[in-house]
């Protein structure tokens, strides 16, 4: 039995940066699409397809989740949409650009630049401070920050009195908030959190989950999110059930009864 995560509030937050979601006036546009996309492990009789011929649109301004079954190919396909993997066959492009035509080096750029990433461990280095593993990003790219941008962040995610602190001297929820403000920092096309509440406790994981969603509404950020979690998938726009490394199902504005449906329909 999945166990309901608790509400989690927050007043109105005003940001300058703060742009139209789908749901409103604004013409929806694609951040990020792949098609034809195979990813195949092994060779011969050990030949394992993880993902099958898959075409996915992620939305701009929008909150997508990503489920399936263990070994249906979500993670994969995260990663061969993020760049940190290349597809065996097909195509992916973040905006203008085929990330399936870069060589190391410029997918590398295209990571840094252009896409956040928010895992499971936090991966804070922690000589630095919360402040400066936030901005650790713009310097390695050798870019200033963008003040009101990093204030809006920090500000939306609540840690801007912890950022004088060190990761150890951080909560778990505080030190996963420093890693998504880290990943919004650079302002990227979009953000790929993979399994982000696995290591935290339910109040905590319903905190994350909240402010993910808050980087969506208030912040206009492209989120795409792998969880096994139905709940968690809640606070998501869209759910993309995958089965046997190809897209099964989709489930928009998900509830905890249409996804847990969905997945008993696609026996996950």
């Amino acid at each position: 039995m999945t166990t309901p995560l608790p509400e989690v509030s927050y007043a109105p937050f005003t940001t300058t940066a703060a742009l139209a979601t789908p749901s409103g006036g604004d013409a929806v546009r694609t951040a990020l699409s792949a098609r034809g996309l195979t990813k195949t492990f092994g060779l011969g009789s050990a030949q394992v397809h993880a993902l099958r011929g898959v075409d996915i649109d992620i939305t701009a301004r929008a909150f997508t989740a990503i489920m399936g079954p263990s070994g249906s190919g979500k993670s994969t396909l995260m990663h061969c949409l993020a760049g940190l993997d290349q597809p065996t066959s097909g195509s992916v492009r973040l905006g203008a650009t085929d990330l399936t035509g870069l060589d190391d080096t410029r997918l590398t750029v295209l990571r840094r630049e252009r896409v956040g990433f928010v895992f499971q461990s936090f991966n804070l280095l922690p000589t630095l401070s919360a402040k400066d593993n936030i901005l650790l990003p713009l310097q390695l790219a050798g870019r200033r920050p963008d003040q009101q941008w990093v204030d809006d962040v920090v500000g939306i995610l609540g840690i801007a009195d912890r950022l004088g602190h060190r990761p150890a001297e951080l909560s778990g929820g505080e030190q996963q908030r420093v890693a998504v403000a880290r990943a919004l920092v650079t302002r990227p096309e979009v953000v790929f959190a993979d399994e982000p509440t696995g290591a935290l406790d339910t109040q905590t994981g319903a905190e994350l989950l909240a402010f993910l969603r808050r980087c969506v509404r208030e912040l206009g950020q492209t989120v795409v999110m792998v969880t096994h979690d139905p709940v968690a998938a809640t606070y998501a726009d869209r759910v993309v059930v995958l089965v046997d490394g190809a897209i099964a199902r989709e489930v928009h504005q998900p509830t905890t009864d249409t996804v847990l449906a969905a997945l008993r329909t696609m026996g996950a």
